[in-house]
């Protein structure tokens, strides 16, 4: 757990996947596990009040705090949505630019000489 948001962080090794703010656990959500939070009735996480910011992340309903079996696939799914949005974040290595091949001279066209005017 690391301190953030006047709460805490949750990482699941370099996932960070939760937020306990004010003891409520709140997930991290992306459209694969929103609807679940929703068809529960449950909100996002508002760090500055009821008409700040929303962030993505929803409270978990506290009956799954009890049964260790429904809650693990909430948590797994969480972390999975961490895991992606770490994957898109991640930037590409710098590429190195390639060495340039000199280019093979092309011989020129053969101009004749104007002649000089007198």
């Amino acid at each position: 757990m690391k301190s953030m948001f006047g709460g805490a962080g949750v990482y699941a090794g370099e996932f960070f996947f939760a937020i306990v703010d004010d003891d409520v656990l709140y997930l991290k959500v992306d459209d694969t596990n929103r609807p679940d939070f929703e068809a529960r009735g449950m909100q996002p996480f508002r760090p500055f009040g009821e008409g700040g910011e929303v962030m993505q992340y929803y409270q978990l309903p506290e009956e799954l705090l009890e049964d260790p079996e429904e809650l693990k696939p909430w948590l797994e799914k969480a972390i999975q949505v961490a895991a992606r949005k770490k994957k898109r974040k991640k930037k590409p290595e710098a590429r190195k630019p390639e060495a340039r091949k000199p280019e093979a001279q092309k011989p020129r066209p053969k101009t004749r000489a104007k002649p000089k005017k007198r």
